[in-house]
């Protein structure tokens, strides 16, 4: 298991973004499940109303972790800085994703029919994430940069 580990996550580059896609699953299932817990009445930021009656919304630091993580990651050459930047982006793009609708609509949506397209739009994310991790690639370098082709394929 080890020498799989290092072969084809480690190795191959893709710890970060493994770790982008645990960070993403993981921070939406708790994301959904404390929003649950404060429409019920439960939990402990069942009072999330500040007393000036603003409510920031959970994109609102999610924008904030997505932009800072995407700074490491353009300016990250060390692993550890790369992986760092993975788990930004990922709980930040999932902080986000989540009220998708609330950004598509420019209305509070989120329990309503409407809400569900920030479901659909994180699991569109999660599931192209895994394919990635799978490695799937829809394009291949060459083909992006005009480099060799195979035979027998017609631009």
């Amino acid at each position: 298991m080890s020498e799989w580990w290092n072969v084809e996550i480690v190795g191959a580059g893709k710890l970060p973004m493994l770790l982008c896609f645990l960070a993403f699953v993981v921070t939406f299932l708790a994301t959904r499940g404390i929003t649950r817990m404060i429409r019920a009445g439960r939990g402990p930021f069942r009072n999330n109303v500040t007393s000036s009656g603003v409510h920031i919304h959970h994109a609102v630091p999610g924008l904030g972790l997505l932009l800072i993580g995407a700074f490491v990651a353009l300016s990250a050459e060390h692993g550890g800085f790369r992986a760092t930047a993975g788990v930004l982006v990922g709980v930040g793009a999932s902080l986000v994703l989540d009220e998708f609708a609330l950004i598509l609509h420019l209305s509070d949506v989120y329990w309503s029919q409407e809400g569900q397209a920030s479901v659909q739009a994180v699991a569109l994310t999660a599931s192209c994430l895994a394919l990635v991790l799978l490695g799937f690639t829809p394009a291949r370098s060459e083909d992006l940069t005009g480099g060799s082709r195979p035979a027998g394929r017609s631009r």
